[in-house]
């Protein structure tokens, strides 16, 4: 990764904006950070190399140069120098994405005994059936939610006592160098409290929270898709003051051997045989709601839509309903008998000159090959 040059680390063109650019670092920091990659050698080294390149290309000046002399046109400034605007903005930008930048610690932290151990919105998934789906239907799911520990007030400490954090000594964020920079992260330990529990508690084994079972009814609305979620107020997880939040219902939907969904549109494959599409004979097809009538073209081609309007799927908020396609794949015999070739032969025979479309764009083609050998 090295040998690349600072728009090939970063996955930009040369001619990438400030704000592409500062994106694709983004994007690459995330992915290489050595919190995410603990104990990954070439994650790290990856991530130095995203760093030395935004610092350099976050510039004007630096890009510049680089841009006309490379890398040893940079030499002169320090190895890379050291932009007062690329470095602030990576500064700020290292805040949001890990929790501080350079002495992040100084920020206030709330009091320990009112940090939630865990978010009072959660989240299920389940799956349900294309017909589910389509028409909706109501289900009843069974789920787990946290509820806060009484014994301890959600603490996970023994009585709700608790002590300086051994880890971060109280910071609340632990530091890490990486080069010229330091870094800070929330500790993993008090989880950014500055406490730990002197003794944990006996009743939800230090957890602060203990998990219960509830069973809720749900109204799945027509139309639903795969990654749609549905909010269901108040039966979330339950906070240390009694607040409770939202349980999120995310969907998939399990495809269905005949009808095959995009959007609001579902598609349907039709065999045809070959002398039904030639004669543009009449089917009866199925359809979500019942059997419609497909009355195929004359000579209809293989792989040819027909489109039924409003025959799809309900918007799911409300927004009319998509179309049913209907799409014809064609077939034809895979043998022969004495028979039927001579039925076909005559049937050949009475389209005339029709039949054989080939002759005339063959036949010059054929001269013309043969020109090139005389």
């Amino acid at each position: 990764m090295e040998d690349l040059s600072y728009y090939e680390i970063l996955e930009v063109s040369q001619n990438a904006d400030k704000t592409t650019i500062k994106k694709a670092y983004r994007a690459m920091a995330k992915k290489y950070h050595p919190d995410k990659n603990a104990g990954n050698a070439e994650a790290e080294h990856k991530f130095k190399l995203c760093n030395e390149a935004y610092q350099c290309l976050s510039d004007d000046k630096q890009k510049s140069i680089y841009d006309r002399y490379g890398k040893e046109g940079l030499q002169g400034m320090g190895g890379g120098g050291r932009s007062s605007g690329g470095f602030d903005d990576l500064g700020s930008m290292f805040e949001e994405m890990f929790t501080g930048f350079g002495g992040g610690g100084s920020r206030r932290r709330q009091n320990p005994a009112d940090m939630e151990k865990y978010p009072l919105d959660m989240n299920v998934d389940i799956y349900i059936s294309f017909h589910e789906a389509i028409f909706g239907c109501e289900k009843e799911i069974e789920f787990s939610y946290k509820t806060s520990c009484k014994d301890c007030k959600g603490t996970g400490a023994k009585g709700g006592k608790l002590s300086t954090c051994k880890q971060c000594k109280g910071q609340g964020q632990v530091y890490m160098k990486q080069g010229f920079m330091t870094f800070s992260q929330t500790c993993p330990v008090c989880h950014g409290t500055g406490s730990a529990p002197a003794e944990p508690c006996k009743s939800c084994h230090g957890d602060g929270y203990k998990e219960v079972r509830e069973k809720v009814t749900i109204k799945i609305p027509a139309g639903i898709d795969s990654d749609n979620r549905l909010r269901v107020s108040g039966k979330g997880n339950i906070g240390k003051r009694g607040s409770r939040g939202d349980l999120y219902v995310t969907f998939t939907v399990k495809p269905d051997k005949h009808f095959q969904r995009n959007g609001n549109d579902v598609y349907i494959s039709i065999p045809v045989f070959f002398t039904q599409a030639v004669a543009g004979d009449t089917l009866t097809i199925p359809s979500l709601t019942g059997e419609l009538e497909l009355k195929l073209d004359v000579g209809t081609k293989d792989k040819q839509h027909f489109t039924f309007r409003g025959e799809g799927i309900a918007d799911v908020h409300g927004h009319g309903k998509g179309n049913l396609i209907a799409q014809v794949n064609l077939t034809y015999p895979k043998k022969l008998n004495d028979e039927q070739k001579e039925l076909l032969n005559k049937l050949q025979e009475s389209f005339g000159v029709e039949s054989k479309p080939h002759e005339g764009v063959l036949d010059s083609a054929i001269d013309k090959m043969k020109s090139w050998f005389q």
